[in-house]
């Protein structure tokens, strides 16, 4: 059991972007900040990986393993990995799979000389936009985005071009787990209830958005593995207060939530490969304009629906 408030990391990366309010308000000494990583607060280690992406320049063009390919390389797991679209420049774009299919052959010569860029499937995405990215998908996020992004916890990451940069690439590893084609470029969010609104199922994980009224009471029982990033508005849960940008880790325990004075709006990712009809609840009571004690005894439930901070700053390498 276990539920704990995550640390924000911030990393600085040549692609980044000097402010990432209202993301964090930690002092970077003016390095441009390309990620944010949440990680758990007790040392173990989680199977999945919650990030912020901040992108002032193209990133390179990668792929990633599925987990009998990560494993026989010694790897834990291969990545699939959703992105949700926090904030978009005016024709801001990311690549998911390619515009037509070729021969392993062709692949190699196109990441060799670079025509690769032009064989992406580019496409422009807007504040929302939901993408799932399952191994082995080609893939690439252009300049001007803020993305939210959930993965498996693994940095079996395959580069095929980097626009000129001196990192090393994987084109042979690449070529050999790559769908050398076109991919399911967006995903169709379903309501699940008034609150609730899945996003990306996938075998490997769950994404949903929550958007809970101000001033209520909400209880998450969460079985598996499971983490929640606030978008917008805060609240109180246990022993401490969140707010934007804030990201909770919790384990097979039950999480309270009392919302602020505005809508809470946040992102829930859990293990597992459908999404948990029971995981959100509603108290019946509703609090007032002041979030009440957290010792005052809280009314019986009721199920909605049944459809089917620390921060520290360190480099590393994307």
């Amino acid at each position: 059991m276990a539920i704990e408030h995550a640390r924000a990391r911030l990393l600085p990366k040549p692609w980044g972007i000097a402010d990432v309010r209202p993301w964090s308000i930690a002092r970077h000494d003016d390095q441009k900040i390309g990620e944010i990583w949440y990680e758990r607060s007790s040392s173990q280690n989680a199977s999945l990986l919650l990030k912020l992406l901040f992108t002032d320049k193209p990133l390179s063009v990668q792929v990633h393993p599925d987990d009998g390919f990560a494993q026989a390389l010694g790897l834990p797991r291969g990545k699939t990995e959703a992105w949700y679209v926090l904030g978009a420049a005016p024709g801001a774009k990311v690549a998911l799979g390619l515009n037509r299919y070729v021969t392993p052959q062709q692949l190699r010569e196109a990441a060799g000389n670079g025509s690769i860029a032009n064989l992406l499937e580019w496409r422009a995405v807007s504040p929302g936009d939901v993408l799932l990215v399952p191994a082995g998908t080609i893939h690439a996020i252009g300049a001007g985005l803020i993305i939210a992004e959930l993965q498996q916890n693994s940095d079996a990451t395959f580069r095929l071009f980097d626009y000129g940069s001196e990192r090393e690439l994987h084109i042979e590893s690449a070529v050999a787990v790559a769908t050398a084609g076109p991919a399911e470029f967006q995903v169709r969010p379903t309501r699940v209830t008034e609150e609730r609104t899945l996003l990306v199922s996938s075998p490997h994980f769950v994404l949903e958005k929550i958007d809970l009224p101000p001033n209520s009471r909400w209880r998450l029982e969460v079985d598996r593995e499971a983490w929640i990033l606030v978008l917008n508005g805060d609240a109180q849960t246990g022993s401490f207060d969140i707010t934007t940008g804030d990201a909770v880790f919790a384990e097979a325990d039950c999480l309270e939530l009392d919302t602020g004075s505005t809508r809470f709006v946040g992102l829930v990712a859990h293990t597992g490969a459908g999404h948990a009809p029971e995981l959100l609840q509603v108290f019946k009571e509703r609090t007032s304009g002041i979030r009440g004690s957290r010792e005052e005894s809280l009314p019986t439930p009721v199920v909605q629906g049944h459809a089917s901070t620390g921060t520290r700053l360190v480099e590393t390498a994307r």
